[in-house]
Protein backbone atom coordinates (compact mmCIF):
# COMPACT_ATOMS: atom_id res chain seq x y z
CA UNK A 1 0.00 0.00 0.00
CA UNK A 2 1.36 3.42 -0.97
CA UNK A 3 1.98 5.97 1.77
CA UNK A 4 -0.84 8.27 0.65
CA UNK A 5 -3.35 5.40 0.85
CA UNK A 6 -2.82 4.78 4.58
CA UNK A 7 -5.48 5.66 7.14
CA UNK A 8 -8.14 6.19 4.47
CA UNK A 9 -11.60 6.53 5.96
CA UNK A 10 -14.13 4.81 3.76
CA UNK A 11 -17.62 6.15 3.32
CA UNK A 12 -20.66 5.48 1.13
CA UNK A 13 -20.14 1.72 1.36
CA UNK A 14 -23.26 0.88 -0.67
CA UNK A 15 -22.90 -1.78 -3.41
CA UNK A 16 -21.17 -0.57 -6.56
CA UNK A 17 -23.58 0.60 -9.22
CA UNK A 18 -22.64 -0.18 -12.79
CA UNK A 19 -23.37 2.61 -15.21
CA UNK A 20 -25.65 1.69 -18.08
CA UNK A 21 -24.65 3.15 -21.44
CA UNK A 22 -28.31 3.89 -22.04
CA UNK A 23 -28.56 6.29 -19.08
CA UNK A 24 -29.08 9.96 -19.86
CA UNK A 25 -25.79 11.86 -20.10
CA UNK A 26 -26.76 14.21 -17.29
CA UNK A 27 -26.66 11.26 -14.86
CA UNK A 28 -22.91 10.77 -15.24
CA UNK A 29 -19.87 12.53 -13.83
CA UNK A 30 -16.38 11.96 -15.21
CA UNK A 31 -13.76 12.36 -12.46
CA UNK A 32 -10.22 12.54 -13.86
CA UNK A 33 -6.97 12.32 -11.89
CA UNK A 34 -3.88 13.43 -13.79
CA UNK A 35 -0.44 11.87 -13.59
CA UNK A 36 2.13 9.80 -15.44
CA UNK A 37 2.12 5.99 -15.64
CA UNK A 38 5.08 4.03 -14.34
CA UNK A 39 6.59 3.29 -10.94
CA UNK A 40 9.30 5.91 -11.46
CA UNK A 41 6.63 8.64 -11.31
CA UNK A 42 4.16 7.29 -8.76
CA UNK A 43 5.50 9.32 -5.81
CA UNK A 44 6.16 12.51 -7.75
CA UNK A 45 4.43 15.87 -7.37
CA UNK A 46 3.05 15.57 -10.89
CA UNK A 47 1.08 12.47 -9.81
CA UNK A 48 -0.98 14.19 -7.12
CA UNK A 49 -4.06 13.73 -9.30
CA UNK A 50 -3.51 9.97 -9.49
CA UNK A 51 -3.01 9.84 -5.71
CA UNK A 52 -6.20 11.78 -5.05
CA UNK A 53 -8.19 9.50 -7.36
CA UNK A 54 -6.85 6.43 -5.52
CA UNK A 55 -8.16 7.85 -2.25
CA UNK A 56 -11.53 8.72 -3.80
CA UNK A 57 -11.85 5.20 -5.20
CA UNK A 58 -11.02 3.58 -1.85
CA UNK A 59 -13.28 5.87 0.18
CA UNK A 60 -16.21 4.95 -2.04
CA UNK A 61 -15.39 1.28 -2.73
CA UNK A 62 -14.88 1.81 -6.45
CA UNK A 63 -12.62 -0.73 -8.10
CA UNK A 64 -10.06 0.73 -10.49
CA UNK A 65 -8.41 -1.46 -13.09
CA UNK A 66 -10.34 -1.64 -16.35
CA UNK A 67 -8.12 -0.44 -19.20
CA UNK A 68 -9.92 1.56 -21.89
CA UNK A 69 -10.03 5.08 -23.36
CA UNK A 70 -6.20 5.06 -23.19
CA UNK A 71 -6.51 5.01 -19.43
CA UNK A 72 -7.56 3.10 -16.32
CA UNK A 73 -11.18 3.39 -15.20
CA UNK A 74 -13.59 2.51 -12.43
CA UNK A 75 -17.35 2.99 -12.13
CA UNK A 76 -19.60 3.46 -9.12
CA UNK A 77 -21.46 6.04 -7.09
CA UNK A 78 -20.40 8.91 -4.83
CA UNK A 79 -23.04 10.69 -2.76
CA UNK A 80 -25.70 9.03 -4.90
CA UNK A 81 -24.20 10.29 -8.17
CA UNK A 82 -23.04 7.95 -10.94
CA UNK A 83 -19.34 8.46 -11.58
CA UNK A 84 -16.64 7.24 -13.94
CA UNK A 85 -13.15 7.55 -12.47
CA UNK A 86 -10.37 7.91 -15.03
CA UNK A 87 -6.58 7.92 -14.89
CA UNK A 88 -5.25 8.80 -18.36
CA UNK A 89 -2.24 6.62 -19.20
CA UNK A 90 -1.15 8.72 -22.16
CA UNK A 91 1.48 10.58 -20.12
CA UNK A 92 0.60 14.00 -18.81
CA UNK A 93 1.01 16.11 -21.93
CA UNK A 94 -1.53 14.03 -23.89
CA UNK A 95 -4.15 13.62 -21.15
CA UNK A 96 -6.82 15.22 -23.32
CA UNK A 97 -6.85 12.24 -25.70
CA UNK A 98 -8.06 9.94 -22.93
CA UNK A 99 -10.49 12.43 -21.36
CA UNK A 100 -12.14 13.32 -24.67
CA UNK A 101 -12.49 9.66 -25.65
CA UNK A 102 -14.16 8.74 -22.36
CA UNK A 103 -16.35 11.83 -22.46
CA UNK A 104 -17.60 11.02 -25.95
CA UNK A 105 -18.30 7.38 -25.12
CA UNK A 106 -20.36 8.17 -22.01
CA UNK A 107 -21.81 11.41 -23.44
CA UNK A 108 -20.66 13.31 -20.36
CA UNK A 109 -21.50 17.01 -20.38
CA UNK A 110 -18.49 19.33 -19.84
CA UNK A 111 -20.06 20.74 -16.68
CA UNK A 112 -20.00 17.21 -15.24
CA UNK A 113 -16.26 16.72 -15.72
CA UNK A 114 -13.95 17.25 -12.72
CA UNK A 115 -10.16 17.17 -13.14
CA UNK A 116 -7.78 16.70 -10.20
CA UNK A 117 -4.19 17.86 -10.68
CA UNK A 118 -1.10 19.43 -9.14
CA UNK A 119 -0.64 23.20 -9.13
CA UNK A 120 2.72 24.79 -8.43
CA UNK A 121 1.16 28.22 -7.81
CA UNK A 122 -0.80 26.97 -4.78
CA UNK A 123 1.04 26.30 -1.53
CA UNK A 124 1.55 22.68 -0.56
CA UNK A 125 -1.22 21.45 1.72
CA UNK A 126 -3.87 23.67 0.15
CA UNK A 127 -6.45 22.87 -2.52
CA UNK A 128 -8.63 25.07 -4.70
CA UNK A 129 -11.84 24.28 -6.58
CA UNK A 130 -12.64 26.20 -9.77
CA UNK A 131 -15.65 25.69 -12.03
CA UNK A 132 -13.83 26.99 -15.13
CA UNK A 133 -10.66 28.73 -16.21
CA UNK A 134 -7.47 28.51 -18.22
CA UNK A 135 -4.80 25.83 -17.96
CA UNK A 136 -2.11 28.17 -16.71
CA UNK A 137 1.25 26.47 -17.22
CA UNK A 138 -0.10 22.92 -16.72
CA UNK A 139 0.41 20.94 -19.93
CA UNK A 140 -2.02 18.19 -18.96
CA UNK A 141 -4.78 20.76 -18.55
CA UNK A 142 -3.79 22.43 -21.82
CA UNK A 143 -4.26 19.10 -23.57
CA UNK A 144 -7.67 18.52 -21.98
CA UNK A 145 -8.95 22.00 -22.86
CA UNK A 146 -7.69 21.57 -26.43
CA UNK A 147 -9.42 18.22 -26.93
CA UNK A 148 -12.66 19.17 -25.19
CA UNK A 149 -12.81 22.54 -26.91
CA UNK A 150 -13.88 24.31 -23.71
CA UNK A 151 -12.54 25.61 -20.39
CA UNK A 152 -15.95 25.28 -18.75
CA UNK A 153 -15.42 22.25 -16.52
CA UNK A 154 -14.56 21.87 -12.84
CA UNK A 155 -11.08 21.29 -11.54
CA UNK A 156 -9.62 20.74 -8.08
CA UNK A 157 -6.06 22.02 -7.90
CA UNK A 158 -3.75 20.39 -5.35
CA UNK A 159 -0.95 22.65 -4.16
CA UNK A 160 2.74 21.83 -4.51
CA UNK A 161 4.06 25.40 -4.15
CA UNK A 162 5.45 27.86 -3.51
CA UNK A 163 7.01 27.95 -6.95
CA UNK A 164 10.77 27.29 -6.57
CA UNK A 165 13.56 28.30 -8.91
CA UNK A 166 15.02 25.75 -11.27
CA UNK A 167 13.96 23.54 -14.16
CA UNK A 168 10.20 23.03 -14.02
CA UNK A 169 10.30 19.49 -15.42
CA UNK A 170 12.76 18.37 -12.76
CA UNK A 171 10.67 20.01 -10.04
CA UNK A 172 7.31 18.44 -10.91
CA UNK A 173 8.81 14.99 -11.54
CA UNK A 174 10.74 14.96 -8.26
CA UNK A 175 9.57 12.63 -5.50
CA UNK A 176 7.59 14.23 -2.69
CA UNK A 177 10.00 14.45 0.27
CA UNK A 178 9.14 12.48 3.38
CA UNK A 179 9.05 15.71 5.41
CA UNK A 180 6.03 16.90 3.40
CA UNK A 181 4.10 13.66 3.06
CA UNK A 182 1.86 14.29 6.05
CA UNK A 183 0.65 17.66 4.79
CA UNK A 184 0.24 16.27 1.27
CA UNK A 185 -1.80 13.35 2.61
CA UNK A 186 -4.12 15.83 4.36
CA UNK A 187 -4.54 17.76 1.10
CA UNK A 188 -5.40 14.55 -0.75
CA UNK A 189 -8.04 13.71 1.86
CA UNK A 190 -9.40 17.25 1.53
CA UNK A 191 -9.58 16.76 -2.24
CA UNK A 192 -11.76 13.68 -1.76
CA UNK A 193 -14.00 15.55 0.68
CA UNK A 194 -14.21 18.55 -1.65
CA UNK A 195 -15.31 16.31 -4.50
CA UNK A 196 -17.99 14.73 -2.32
CA UNK A 197 -19.26 18.19 -1.34
CA UNK A 198 -19.27 19.24 -4.99
CA UNK A 199 -21.31 16.21 -6.04
CA UNK A 200 -23.78 16.46 -3.18
CA UNK A 201 -24.24 20.24 -2.86
CA UNK A 202 -22.67 22.01 -5.85
CA UNK A 203 -19.47 23.98 -6.50
CA UNK A 204 -20.31 27.09 -4.49
CA UNK A 205 -20.90 25.08 -1.32
CA UNK A 206 -17.72 23.05 -1.85
CA UNK A 207 -15.72 26.23 -2.48
CA UNK A 208 -17.00 27.74 0.76
CA UNK A 209 -15.58 24.77 2.67
CA UNK A 210 -12.26 24.11 0.96
CA UNK A 211 -11.02 27.18 -0.97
Amino acid sequence: MSWWQRKIKRRDRSPERRIDRGDDSSDRWLIVGLGNPGTQYEKSWHNLGFMALDIIAQRNDIKMGRLRFQGMTGEGTIKGECVILLKPLTYMNNSGLSVAEAGRFFKVLPEKIVVLYDDIDIDVGRIRLRSQGSAGTHKGMKSIISHLGTEDFCRIKIGMGPRPTGDMVDIVLAAIPSSQRKIVEKALQDTALCLEALLSSGPEFAQSLYN
